[in-house]
């Protein structure tokens, strides 16, 4: 089998084959290349030590020399160049504390996560598969390398690696495993939430997310989300629905684009069921509610996560808003845009439509009837450039204080004065607004005359 090798990961192999040492790409790049994808980054393995290939390239950088790594610069572009290695005990669960560098490449390929991921090649060479990769990729598999057992106590990362490819590649993951998997679990209390995030992240915007569901099988979510577990034990009895909350979720995954944001949403969107569920007399459940809840608990779960303030803010505000469920006319959706935000407004179009995606067929026609209302309304308000903020309100805090109004009144006659005209669009106009400002503030402070005590802090 001959693969294609950019032009600079050629160059690198080339030159530290012409001063005597054996290199190769390996890893994820070969596995992608065989699967005709397109690899996000190359690494190349090598005999040669770190000495050697910072002797043999003008520019590198000390990237993890201490584990045999070198960055080799070739003007914009950078690849890792990582000496042929034995890795040591893995104490912390994550990195092995010592390496032992070695001569062979068998040996630097044993110490890999998975076969798929354990391949090598160069042009003179072709592919070195020394461990079944190839057959595994032909049959859609994940397997590790070795002993499963040993590989996730080396690396209890490589659990959620592995249901990760399984969710990009839609391959199954081996028997033992997947056995191993479910013994090593509790291992994952050892990494950081940073790397945790990083690998649900990938999987969610995978092509597969409902693979989601094999973490809940594995036991994974209840060490890594047991907020999601306790969704998988909360039915919804109600013509609405025919799964419960956890099955709802994962199904909505797929229903909408492969985008964190949207598909982190639509995970933790009715988180707060199990706490807000109500069933009543005639045994049918209600949740009132429970949409401010979920969002309360989304934020405590990306923060325990590590997740960016943006993200955060993101994500909460369309949970916040997921059931919020205005009438396709003018006013209304203008409310709508002015309370989840220009930004997100199209992106709570879509959390709402993959959520009824996931619900029975009662009345659900009826409800993507009145998404794609609100949609074309919103379109339409978009065409006319309507007013939806203070800031394409015709007066601003500027013109109240020279009418002589000051503080706190200032924003709040503002954002009267928006409400008006998110009713009205007329009303926006210079002149009308600022008489309507004059009256606001005369009335305010008649009141004041009348109660000093009344006076706003």
């Amino acid at each position: 089998m001959r693969l294609k090798l950019p032009a600079r990961v050629k160059y690198i192999i080339e030159i530290l084959r012409r001063n005597g040492f054996e290199a190769y790409a390996v890893g994820g790049c070969v596995r992608d290349s065989v699967l005709a994808r397109k690899p996000e980054d190359w690494d190349i393995t090598t005999s040669a030590r770190p000495e050697n290939v910072k002797q043999v390239f003008r520019k590198t950088v000390d990237t993890g020399i201490e584990h045999g790594t070198v960055t080799v610069l070739l003007e914009e572009d950078s690849f890792e160049v990582t000496t042929y290695r034995i890795d040591g005990d893995y104490l912390d669960g994550r990195h092995p504390s010592t390496v032992t560098f070695t001569p062979n490449l068998k040996d630097d390929l044993l110490r890999r996560d998975f076969t798929i991921n354990a391949m090598a090649y160069n042009d003179e060479d072709g592919l070195i598969d020394l461990y079944g990769g190839m057959a595994d990729l032909q049959n859609h598999v994940i397997r590790c390398v070795g002993n499963p057992d040993e590989r996730f106590d080396e690396d209890a990362l490589r659990i959620l690696r592995a249901v990760r490819f399984s969710a990009q590649l839609n391959f199954r993951i081996e028997n033992k495993t997947y056995q191993a998997i479910r013994g090593h679990v509790m291992n994952l209390k050892r990494i950081s939430p940073e790397r945790i995030q990083t690998e649900i992240v990938k999987l969610l915007i995978s092509p597969h997310p409902e693979k989601w569901m094999e973490l809940y099988r594995l036991g994974i979510t209840n060490v890594i989300m047991p907020e999601f577990d306790r969704c998988m034990n909360t039915p919804q009895n109600t013509p609405h629905h025919l799964y419960n909350v956890g099955e709802h979720t994962v199904r909505t995954l797929p229903a909408i684009p492969a985008d964190k944001v949207l598909r982190l949403t639509m995970l933790m969107h009715d988180f707060g069921k199990p706490e807000i569920r109500y069933t009543d007399s005639m045994g049918r459940d209600h949740f009132n509610g429970h949409a401010p809840k979920s969002a309360d608990i989304a934020r405590n779960v990306l923060l325990r996560l590590r997740f960016d303030n943006e993200t955060i803010r993101k994500v909460t505000k369309l949970i916040f808003y997921h059931d919020y469920r205005p009438e396709p006319e003018p006013a209304e959706v203008r409310k709508a845009v002015y309370n989840i935000g220009a930004d997100l407004f199209p992106d709570y179009l879509a959390v709402q439509w993959a959520d009824n995606c996931a619900k029975s067929t009662f009345k659900q026609e009826m409800k993507f009837e009145r998404i794609r209302k609100v949609n074309e309304v919103y379109l339409e308000i978009l065409g006319r450039g309507e007013c939806l903020s203070l800031k394409q309100l015709k007066i601003n805090g500027n013109d109240l204080v020279k009418e002589g109004i000051r503080g706190k009144e200032v924003g709040d006659i503002l954002e009267s004065a928006l409400a008006m005209v998110l009713k009205d669009q007329s009303m926006n106009d210079r002149e009308l607004l600022l008489q309507y400002a004059r009256y606001q503030h005369e009335k305010t402070a008649s009141a004041l005359r009348r109660d000093p005590l009344s006076a706003p802090d």
